[in-house]
């Protein structure tokens, strides 16, 4: 029955205890039996494992019986790291309710915060949830607090649990049948389902994972996505476990279920978009998210320029379970055919190339990572930039508009002066000073392109790890812009080039080509690298040649002798000079993200 289904999300900052509470709330209604369980259960992927972080949002179907009666309990585990505030988002969205977990130990974070924000557009139910209690350090009543200070939250209402030792994960089960209310819906009107994942199955397709608003979607109905118009007949439906999804003849309105239809291709689902019966479509689409857009891009190409096509199918399956990814071809003179590849951030674009080189087995090469850019052109024509090769010759420019975003910084007291200096480095603007406790919540506009380098590990190590940082794009603003271009044996590389502040051009290009002196082999003969600004050189280096000792056979004798060997092979590498060609590793492609 609808009334005993209760959908909800998990959020909270990073590493404050999503997946172990997951853990423990799948265990608590036994369905996975205990020597089947193992830790972060929800977190399917390797470099999930490995890294000891979320990515994807998970969802599982539970059982749990309160008081005689079942209960349906569709749990959603969402991700916690900026980056990947998308999947939060959309998870949000499919949910009645979320559990705002806050470490006991670290208090409210700024993550913490961005994602409360996004369930209060959602009107979700929020608990206030504090874990780690069992800490010898947890301190659950200043964290209640805190979180009242920062967030605004009513916090008299709360759960004190331990994810790890289990202390209070029942209670807070009971709690969430309470609090978070049914979902609403008629089951009597035509089909209406929103899809919130999807994902590519090498033996079933494409597969969708829908939340049903209304009506029922049943196994061998003939449905249509509403976007894209294709209607296709269902095969099979199944609900979500973590070892071994279970099949159902149906979804019932306010579930939580995977649809497949057998589809080959992956472009035919987009998250976002509603699924209804083709015969009786719903009069209304659901709009419960914006699509994502990507606002840092880098070149993707494969080491080996044949396998073109195969990079091009891995992007498109993986869009089908990533869609916050946009790519489109692009060629370099330096590194052949590739693809301009957006991505939400910095650990979103490492996550992505390391998927798939793992999954597709491929090799690849990234370019360092570029924001998009907004150029007024003399002639009045405003374009988008992703690429600092596209920018056009400076005679055409009129402005150049770069993204600025609003970033939330929370820091202990004694390392605000390191981070008000770093944060003026970057050109950032204050906006907001407040205290909490000994702690500061410090809010800065700051150009987006000073943050996607090297900015979270800087922040990291000025505050000795204790600082949490999260941003929000808030608008394009003029800037005083210029190209970096690196020419390298006199050949500009593509793939090289950077947009930089005028007034740190030159600092910039001093660094950049000493980083690619000491990352670019040394040649049969002398290389040349050079920084240049609008066509003129404001920087170079030198690699030295390496040569072999053609005098070693000469013993004793005439000098003149010698002096001919060395002036015959000085004559060699002049000629070399001219004709040879010098081979970039792909380190020296991201040495700009060292740049300070």
């Amino acid at each position: 029955m609808q009334k005993h289904i209760r959908n909800f999300s998990i959020i909270a900052h990073i590493d404050h205890g999503k997946s172990t509470l997951a853990d423990r709330i799948i265990q608590e209604c036994k369905a996975v039996e205990d020597r089947q369980l193992t830790a972060q259960m929800m977190d399917t992927m390797d470099i999930e494992q490995e890294r000891g972080i979320t990515i994807k949002a998970q969802s599982v179907r539970l059982k749990y019986t309160k008081d005689g009666i079942e209960y349906i309990l569709n749990l959603i585990d969402t991700p916690g790291h900026v980056d990947f505030s998308y999947e939060v988002s959309r998870s949000l969205a499919s949910s009645e309710g979320a559990i705002l977990i806050i470490d006991s130990t670290q208090g409210v974070q700024a993550q913490t915060i961005a994602n409360v924000y996004i369930a209060f557009d959602n009107d979700l139910t929020l608990m206030p949830v504090v874990n780690k209690i069992d800490l010898p350090s947890a301190d659950p009543m200043r964290v209640l607090e805190e979180a009242e200070h920062a967030i605004g939250l009513d916090c008299t209402k709360h759960n004190l649990i331990s994810a790890k030792t289990g202390v209070g994960v029942r209670q807070l089960i009971e709690d969430i049948i309470d609090t978070i209310p049914p979902p609403s819906g008629d089951e009597n009107k035509p089909t209406k389902a929103l899809i919130y994942d999807s994902w590519f199955d090498n033996y079933l397709g494409a597969l969708a994972l829908v939340r049903v608003y209304d009506g029922t979607i049943k196994k061998n109905q003939t449905i249509k996505i509403v976007n894209s118009k294709i209607e296709h007949k269902v095969l099979d439906l199944l609900y979500p476990h973590p070892l071994k999804n279970t099949t159902t003849p149906e979804i019932k309105t306010g579930e939580i279920g995977v649809v497949v239809l057998g589809l080959k291709t992956t472009q035919s689902i987009a998250v976002g978009d509603t699924i209804t019966d083709a015969k009786n479509p719903t009069s209304d689409s659901i709009h419960a998210f914006k699509p994502a857009k990507p606002f840092v891009f880098a070149g993707i190409y494969p080491v080996d320029t044949d396998k073109f096509e195969d990079l091009r199918e891995a992007l498109n399956k993986l869009q089908l379970n990533d869609s916050s990814i946009s790519f489109e071809p692009e060629s370099s003179t330096a590194l052949g055919s590739g693809f301009r590849t957006g991505f939400l951030g910095m650990l979103h674009m490492e996550v992505v190339k390391e998927r798939l080189e793992r999954e597709f087995d491929l090799d690849l090469i990234a370019t360092a990572p570029t924001v998009v850019y907004k150029v007024l052109q003399t002639n009045g024509v405003e374009i988008f930039v992703e690429n600092p090769s596209q920018l056009p010759t400076p005679s055409k420019i009129d402005k150049i508009f770069e993204p600025y975003v609003k970033a939330t910084i929370l820091v202990p007291d004694q390392f605000l002066g390191n981070i008000i200096k770093l944060l003026n480095d970057k050109r950032g603007i204050q906006t907001k000073m407040d205290y909490i406790n000994d702690r500061v919540l410090l809010e800065y506009e700051i150009p987006m392109n000073e943050i996607i380098m090297d900015f979270y590990d800087k922040l990291k190590s000025t505050t000795k790890g204790y600082a949490s940082f999260d941003y929000e794009i808030i608008e394009f603003r003029v800037g005083q812009l210029k190209r970096l271009d690196v020419l390298v044996a006199k050949e500009s590389v593509d793939a090289l080039s950077i947009i930089v502040p005028e007034t740190k051009a030159l600092a910039r290009g001093r660094q950049f080509v000493k980083q690619l002196k000491e990352l670019i082999p040394r040649q049969l003969f002398e290389v040349a690298i050079q920084a240049s600004l609008g066509g003129e050189v404001i920087a170079r280096e030198t690699v030295k040649s390496t040569g072999k000792n053609v005098t070693a056979k000469c013993y004793g004798g005439d000098i003149s002798r010698k002096r001919k060997l060395l002036e015959k092979q000085k004559a060699g590498k002049k000629r070399m000079k001219a004709i040879g060609k010098v081979n970039v590793p792909q380190e020296a492609f991201m040495a700009v993200l060292k740049l300070d």
